[in-house]
């Protein structure tokens, strides 16, 4: 921003500051990360643990910084006058205007060959398709048998150990015993390796070895391992080194992880974890179901709700029958003034053109006439309506039904009865009439029922 700030104000007055700044982001921009080789001078570890120290060669010298985040995962503390090689970032100190390497990485000089190796080794199996990631298989999510491919002496076996007991204890491990670094641990790993997929006991492998140089963890760069991993129909995870330790072996498993510890973190579940996610569910469940029971009694209640006896809804019916006729009636009249008002907008336009007044009084009478008679007409054929509509209550009307003769018979329980066949003989009855009541006992049923009537009281 700031350079391009220069190009277009060039009369523009920069502070030292913002030159620095400008300098640095050219840089930075400029010259990616790179690797470096020299001589170490004035090395100086600080209190805060950054590492100040030059890097230098026959001809020139630069400042280096490494900080502590970067520095903390050198197992090795350099020395003045030692070989080294570092990958760093070209940047400008703007404090002091220094130009200086801040270093992501450091190694020592001389272990060019082997780096050589790896890119060679790791370009050919990248060509060939083996870091995919299309080819990794999932972990399974709860593993019953884990195999751990390391070394018994091993101080990565024991924290693997430990926290794959505290994360899941009742998880099963297989410990495949092999040497992991020296001469001949590759093939002894890939043997290991082959031996677990043969064995066809774990659902899962895990590679582990604890931290070190890179002449320490080259039998996870052979091929020979490499390929055995690729052929393992076990799923594999990779837990070598540390965080900034990266082999060949990490490229082709499953499931790479920063040290032995994540790796065992990640091959298993947290019991604790599982049983929050359970009791979480289960809260979950047991929510949704009082949801759904309190859905259904609403359901219930609406449905309560709209149950409506008989008696009630010829009573609504009526009253919305008197509600009707109030309409209609208030819309007749309002008709009928309407008709008035309309007269009398038409009189007072005769009296104003004065035409023939008689004439036109005797023709004012025809009309109000026929008016009264429309009049007259529409309100006999809505009394003929609400007539008929009163004949249709009357017909639904139960009491009518019991006028006509007929009983209703229940027993001492209010249960209508329709069959005979439901009652013994002497139970006690209960018929109603039009206008009465009758409780009788059962003496004898059949085709026709012969009842001795018991006129008593209730």
């Amino acid at each position: 921003m700031i350079f391009k700030l220069v190009e277009d104000e060039k009369n523009h007055v920069f502070s030292v500051q913002e030159l620095n700044m400008a300098a640095k982001q050219i840089l930075e921009n400029s010259l990616p990360l790179l690797w470096v080789r020299g001589e170490v001078s004035n090395f100086v570890c600080a209190t805060s643990r950054h590492w100040y120290f030059s890097l230098k060669d026959e001809e020139a010298q630069v400042r280096c910084v490494m900080f502590r985040h970067k520095s903390q995962y050198l197992d090795w503390l350099p020395k003045n006058g030692m070989q080294v090689e570092v990958l760093a970032l070209a940047t400008l100190y703007e404090t002091r205007g220094e130009f200086q390497l801040s270093l992501e990485q450091m190694r020592p000089g001389g272990l060019g060959a082997l780096y050589d190796a790896f890119e060679r080794l790791k370009r050919k199996l990248e060509a060939e398709g083996l870091f995919d990631t299309a080819q990794k298989r999932p972990l399974p999510f709860f593993p019953g048998q884990i195999g751990i491919i390391t070394s018994p002496q091993a101080a990565a076996l024991h924290d693997v150990l430990i926290t794959l007991a505290k994360r899941m204890p009742s998880t099963s491990v297989v410990l495949y015993p092999t040497p992991v670094q020296g001469e001949g641990a590759a093939q002894k790993i890939a043997h290991a390796i082959r031996l677990a997929n043969e064995r066809a006991e774990c659902n899962v492998l895990m590679l582990c070895r604890g931290g070190g140089s890179i002449e320490d963890l080259w039998a996870f760069n052979e091929e020979v391992v490499v390929r055995a991993i690729v052929a393992s129909r076990i799923p594999v995870v990779s837990g070598i080194g540390h965080e900034t330790d990266i082999t060949i072996a990490d490229f082709v498993v499953d499931q790479r992880a920063a040290t032995p510890t994540a790796a065992a973190q990640l091959v298993v579940p947290e019991r604790q974890a599982l049983l929050q996610r359970v009791y979480h569910w289960a809260q979950r469940l047991a929510h949704v179901k009082q949801r759904q029971f309190e859905h259904v009694m609403q359901q219930l209640d609406y449905l309560q709700r709209r149950l409506v006896h008989p008696a009630q809804r010829v009573q609504q019916q009526t009253q919305h029958l008197n509600h009707l006729q109030r309409r209609l009636e208030t819309m007749l009249a309002y008709m009928l003034q309407r008709q008035q008002w309309r007269w009398q907008s038409l009189r007072q336009r005769l009296y104003t053109m004065c035409p023939n007044i008689e004439q036109r009084s005797t023709r004012q009478t025809i009309l109000a006439r026929h008016l009264l008679e429309a009049m007259q007409r529409t309100l006999e054929r809505y009394d003929a309506r609400l007539g008929s509509l009163q004949q249709h209550l009357d017909h639904l009307d139960p009491q009518q039904v019991l006028a006509r003769g007929y009983s209703m018979v229940r027993d001492t329980q209010g249960t209508i009865i329709l069959d005979s066949a439901v009652l013994p003989v002497g139970a006690r009855l209960d018929i109603t009439f039009a206008h009465s009541w009758a409780r009788v006992e059962l003496k004898e049923k059949g085709v026709f029922p012969c009842l001795d009537v018991d006129t008593s009281e209730k």
